[in-house]
């Protein structure tokens, strides 16, 4: 029972985790993809359809990081005969993602790539949250409340995200440097606003990691 429910506190904080470092990827990527790409490579690659697929990806970012989590813990504790059957479901999986990748790629391009593998990542993703509810449905441990997140945040998110998708819009990326400096400064400053509100609401998590940060350093000391 105490494993249990050591494991039920770890899954809870690294859903938090990353969900909200994904959400923090997906809601500035979405406003700096450009300014990245004409930084790097200028407006051959910020011009084109290089914003839309580094936005994409930015979704996918997001995913990724639920599902490495999720996956990770389903994996670890099913059974033998479990991961078997799962493995079928992945066989099937990748059969209908081939199938839309090439629908996809056919109607959007190659942002219909990104799109067909969002799908598979959310289908995983819904697969691995259902185990984890019947995991814990007969426990007082509730681990899937790392997915939830207070108003107050959300709130902060979707504003950050219009703050700064406005500030692209005016700001970015054919007035010059001073412009650009200015969207990076918005963007800092959205940004900041952000991460004190995850360290003012998210006061578990931060618990977690103060905690988890503190028996590195007595190990380092240790050794």
């Amino acid at each position: 029972q105490e494993d249990v429910a050591v494991a039920a506190v770890v899954l809870e904080s690294l859903l938090k985790l990353a969900l909200l470092a994904g959400l923090t990827i997906t809601v500035f990527g979405f406003a700096y993809s450009q300014l990245a790409l004409d930084i790097y490579g200028g407006a051959m690659l910020s011009s084109g359809s290089g914003p839309i697929l580094l936005r994409s990806y930015c979704l996918y970012v997001l995913l990724l990081a639920i599902n490495g989590v999720t996956e990770c813990f389903t994996f670890a504790a099913m059974s033998k005969e479990e991961v078997d059957r799962y493995n079928f479901t992945m066989l099937g999986l990748s059969s209908s993602f081939l199938v839309l990748s090439y629908l996809l790629t056919r109607w959007c391009g190659s942002v219909g790539f990104i799109l067909a593998n969002c799908f598979n990542m959310a289908i995983r993703i819904t697969q691995s949250l259902s185990f984890i509810h019947r995991y814990y449905q007969k426990s007082p441990h509730r681990p899937l409340a790392g997915l939830y997140l207070s108003p107050v945040l959300l709130g902060t998110f979707a504003v950050s995200g219009g703050i700064t998708g406005v500030s692209e819009v005016f700001l970015c990326c054919d007035q010059g440097w001073p412009a650009r400096l200015a969207h990076i400064a918005v963007g800092t400053f959205c940004l900041g606003a952000t991460l004190g509100t995850v360290f003012l609401t998210e006061t578990k998590l931060i618990h977690f990691l103060r905690t988890q940060l503190g028996v590195s350093r007595l190990a380092d000391k240790m050794t």
